[in-house]
């Protein structure tokens, strides 16, 4: 049976607040706070639901552990698009959320993959 959100926080991290510690601590340009200061980002992610959080941790660690930042991702996507140079569309992605550019990312290489075989 699938535990709840609720189970997998309290499995994983202890507590809501370690895991938005958790959350935080992730490497700067991974997570964008927007205008947002470290405090009242940290504010924002308290009141989110779990899994929403989870899913985020989740997606930002890979994300840093793969390629160290959102700019970086960035050049990986452009990159397996074949569209490097261009800057337009560059910045473009660069205004996506994190989710949206990882999402992208994942579809785009799974294609590549299944058009190799």
């Amino acid at each position: 049976m699938k535990k709840s959100p609720l189970s997998l926080v309290k499995e994983q991290f202890g507590s809501k607040e370690q895991l938005v510690d958790a959350l935080t601590a992730l490497p700067e340009g991974v997570l964008s706070r927007g205008e947002d200061d470290k405090d009242a980002f940290r504010t924002r992610l308290l009141s989110a639901a779990n899994s929403k959080l989870i899913r985020l941790h989740k997606m930002g660690r890979t994300v840093a552990e793969r390629w160290g930042s959102k700019d970086k991702l960035v050049d990986a996507l452009l990159l397996l698009q074949r569209r490097g140079k261009d800057e337009d569309y560059r910045s473009k992605l660069s205004t996506l959320p994190l989710g949206k550019l990882y999402d992208q990312f994942n579809s785009l290489e799974r294609a590549a993959k299944r058009a190799k075989a």
